[in-house]
């Protein structure tokens, strides 16, 4: 389903059937939906131990695909969420009232293949930002084929290693995977600085209620990001544990390779700017042909 239309469904789903919650369930807690994937490294040490904001713990849900997010996102199931810059953006466009709060990760995409660049180059989300920057990257090089045949990394990951695909756009952790897996296979090209732009791939979003507390939560966003980098064993133990990721999944050099660090939205709306100009101007498609007004980027209250 396109993915517009999709988000548009969500949200009929959510005007037609959801009720107003209490005013104190759920208050215990403060609520954290994150993506399984990159942004659920930068996460480790909530998981681990449970902070607290303005005296209520930090609780971190993983999720396993952006729909996910999106639903809980529309009917106000949660706190805090992270989740791909693109699908943030069309979510506030469409009158979602969360605002962004920063960026954790900078890019986590990479092309893989053997010798040389050998079309089709695979790759899994048409008009997402694997699909976007990726053909972004190679235009300059003239026509090159893409196939999407496979609709997960997991599935080009398994045609990569069984050599029935030559080149292939894979993020971590599946990049890791995939080298270590095949010695042949290396990274032909980083993907996540096109013509020097810094790329805010992730997106974290809260409620207008948290705003209030922005200082308190950019500062926790902070820390949980420098422990993934200062103690990357430490994280891949915990992510491990909690069934986060699969064993031996996750090495030092996926994390160096995720670029997490935390960078508060207001601290750097040029980079979001260019990034969704770029985007939009790219792929119409992918935005809705516009950009999200200067309320999406949460200001100190």
């Amino acid at each position: 389903m396109n993915g517009m239309k999709y988000i548009w469904l969500l949200i009929g789903i959510a005007l037609l059937g959801c009720t107003q919650r209490p005013a104190d369930e759920g208050e215990e807690a403060v609520r954290v939906s994150v993506l399984r994937g990159p942004s659920a490294i930068a996460f480790a040490q909530w998981m681990q131990e449970k902070p607290q904001l303005d005296g209520r713990e930090i609780r971190v849900k993983i999720l396993d695909s952006p729909e996910q997010i999106q639903a809980q996102l529309i009917q106000q199931e949660t706190d805090v969420a992270v989740l791909p810059m693109i699908t943030a953006a069309n979510l506030y466009n469409k009158g979602v009232d969360y605002a962004l709060l920063g960026c954790p990760i900078w890019g986590t995409l990479y092309l893989v293949g053997r010798d040389s660049i050998a079309p089709p180059v695979y790759l899994f989300g048409a008009g997402t930002t694997p699909d976007i920057l990726t053909r972004y990257y190679l235009q300059p090089r003239g026509h090159i084929t893409y196939n999407y045949t496979f609709a997960t990394p997991r599935e080009i990951l398994s045609a990569l290693s069984s050599a029935k695909v030559h080149t292939a756009v894979l993020s971590e952790p599946f990049l890791s995977v995939a080298l270590h897996r095949d010695t042949t296979l290396r990274i032909l090209a980083d993907l996540n600085c096109p013509n020097g732009l810094n790329v805010p791939q992730t997106a974290i979003v809260c409620r207008r209620g948290m705003l209030p507390l922005q200082a308190a939560l950019d500062s926790l966003l902070e820390r949980t990001c420098q422990y993934a980098n200062e103690f990357p064993m430490q994280t891949i133990r915990i992510l491990e544990n909690r069934k986060v990721f699969g064993r031996e999944m996750l090495t030092p050099e996926s994390l160096r390779r995720c670029r997490i660090q935390y960078i508060p939205a207001r601290k750097n709306p040029e980079d979001i700017r260019r990034f969704l100009l770029l985007i939009r101007d790219f792929d119409s498609r992918a935005l809705d042909s516009r950009l999200p007004d200067a309320n999406f980027i949460a200001r100190p209250l």
